[in-house]
């Protein structure tokens, strides 16, 4: 995880200090990332990831769903009358003031990241790129998008990892990532976390080995009120990082607790606020 302490590094002396809409950031624009994935799970060693948010958010998208209850369900392997005093990455989000009066229900997140990936006006993204994988892997479409602009004002949190490009050479699966905005402390760690497991998935599912996943920053920033927890993260030695391991399943199928990493040694949890 050396390529992201670097960038962390670079947005905490070199950015600018700018007013945003969720507070007084410190950013920078266009920065590119290169992980091997033949060289094991880029899973952030300076502090401890939320593994499991991580996987469980994915699988929540690949489901398709709006609903950040079925997130809570999976990520606490429970049914939601019985967490109504769990919280996800998504409560906030749909608590939000400035969404009430939009969300149709308790827990409704709108059309986010996994309705334009499973319908995307009327397209299953992931059924289309899986086919076209298999069908056709040197094609140039290989194309996952969360953007919809018609859509924008459906959602409760706009895209942040917006595009994404999957490529097949030597029967590896890479993937490359734009994301527009990126939350340098708390959400870059995760995304880099969340992206490399789904090329995972994607590449066992088409009988490929993983290759690279390349993440590319637009706008990346640090939040004022995170920089005691950047400079504590920038001070810790970089450790090893840990293996994957997954059980083979269809996507449809898989829970939380089918994914581990192995060997994973990582720094203490360092808290902060997320900002919405």
């Amino acid at each position: 995880m050396k390529q992201y302490i670097e960038a962390l590094k670079d947005c905490y002396e070199n950015g600018i200090d700018v007013d945003s809409r969720a507070g007084k950031v410190r950013k920078s624009f266009g920065y590119q990332m290169r992980f091997n994935l033949q060289d094991g799970f880029p899973a952030v060693t300076t502090k401890k990831l939320a593994w499991k948010a991580v996987v469980s958010e994915l699988i929540w998208f690949l489901e398709g769903s709006n609903d950040e209850r079925r997130l809570a369900e999976i990520l606490y392997a429970d049914k939601r009358e019985n967490l109504s005093d769990k919280k996800t990455i998504w409560t906030q989000n749909a608590k939000a003031d400035y969404w009430k009066n939009k969300a149709n229900f308790d827990g409704d997140v709108g059309k986010i990241y996994g309705v334009q990936w499973r319908n995307f006006n009327g397209i299953d993204q992931i059924e289309t790129l899986l086919e076209q994988i298999k069908k056709n892997p040197n094609s140039r479409r290989h194309i996952l998008t969360a953007w919809n602009p018609a859509e924008l004002d459906l959602m409760s949190l706009p895209p942040c990892h917006a595009f994404s490009q999957f490529f097949v050479s030597e029967n590896k699966l890479s993937c490359q990532l734009y994301q527009r905005s990126c939350d340098m402390f708390l959400g870059v760690p995760f995304n880099i976390a969340s992206y490399s497991l789904l090329t995972h998935i994607i590449a066992r599912e088409c009988n490929l080995q993983v290759g690279f996943f390349i993440h590319t920053l637009g706008d990346y920033h640090i939040y004022h009120q995170h920089f005691s927890q950047v400079a504590i993260q920038l001070s810790r030695t970089i450790r090893d990082i840990p293996d994957l391991e997954f059980k083979t399943k269809k996507i449809k199928d898989y829970e939380t607790n089918d994914f581990k990493l192995i060997n994973y040694d990582p720094h203490p949890s360092i808290l902060a606020e997320m900002n919405v």
